[in-house]
């Protein structure tokens, strides 16, 4: 995709809002840790709270105030679309559960389309301060340090693997199975911006989920392709808005992945 020179200008503009949004909410997330919060199940029985709500709110505003015709998805909220080809793609609290029961493992997400393809991600993890940004053809960064993923073989590999079992057993734990004593251990977080910021910076070697929606994974995979690594959905093919699962590693590995647990969903 060909980008003038106006339009990266205009990316670099929307780069700015993007960190200061994913900062702003993640001051709301650390000011209201470990505090009485209001709790919500959503249809899918995951829950919401007010909390996801206020960043979000936060998110969209920033937006809103700068960039009033571009598009957004946030997974709390629906907002009026345009035709316009900048699309922001909003986590506000990525890790919710473990949020609502003080687990220190949860961040914000924020993506930017342009055309149809992320070009743009930031994730914060505001308990450890680390904030993490990627741009497409212009590498991945942590805290302003560029970062790579790992070299390690599928028998030493750290694998994550989705927490979401329960939604689709038989498919997933028959994966599972497959795949246990090829790599070296298992790890389940429940916060994709944990997994594949983790991946990107090479300390796992592989990710492996199914029931991620676009505004869990639009960062995260783009920042481990920038690190060097490889995302797919499960018949190899590239990543995309409309993609339902994926595989993401530091490449090395990938093919042998694909060769042992890829398959057509069920």
């Amino acid at each position: 995709m060909e980008i003038t020179k106006e339009t990266k200008l205009s990316i670099d503009r929307r780069k700015k809002i993007a960190v200061e949004a994913a900062k702003e909410a993640g001051r709301i997330l650390i000011d209201n840790f470990r505090k009485p919060i209001k709790i919500k199940f959503k249809k899918d029985k995951s829950l919401v709270t007010n909390i996801d709500l206020a960043a979000e709110r936060k998110i969209v505003k920033l937006i809103k105030d700068n960039y009033p015709k571009d598009n957004i998805l946030a997974e709390e909220s629906k907002y009026q679309t345009s035709n316009s080809e900048f699309k922001w793609i909003i986590d506000p609290l990525d890790g919710t559960h473990n949020y609502i029961h003080q687990i220190e493992v949860f961040g914000t997400s924020i993506a930017l389309e342009f055309k149809n393809e992320v070009i743009l991600g930031v994730i914060y993890l505001p308990v450890t301060k680390k904030f993490y940004i990627a741009q497409k053809n212009k590498g991945a960064y942590l805290n302003g340090r560029r970062i790579n993923v790992s070299k390690r073989s599928l028998e030493e590999a750290t694998m994550v693997y989705d927490s979401s079992i329960r939604y689709n057993k038989e498919l997933m734990l028959g994966s599972l199975e497959k795949i246990v004593d090829k790599v070296f251990n298992i790890r389940m977080f429940g916060s994709s911006v944990h997994h594949l910021s983790y991946l990107a910076e090479g300390k796992i070697d592989l990710d492996i989920e199914y029931n991620d929606k676009l505004w869990d994974f639009a960062t995260g995979l783009l920042l481990v392709e920038e690190a060097g690594g490889k995302a797919t959905d499960f018949q190899g093919k590239k990543w995309s808005s409309k993609t339902k699962g994926y595989i993401a590693s530091n490449g090395i590995i990938h093919k042998d992945i694909l060769k042992i647990i890829g398959e057509k969903r069920l």
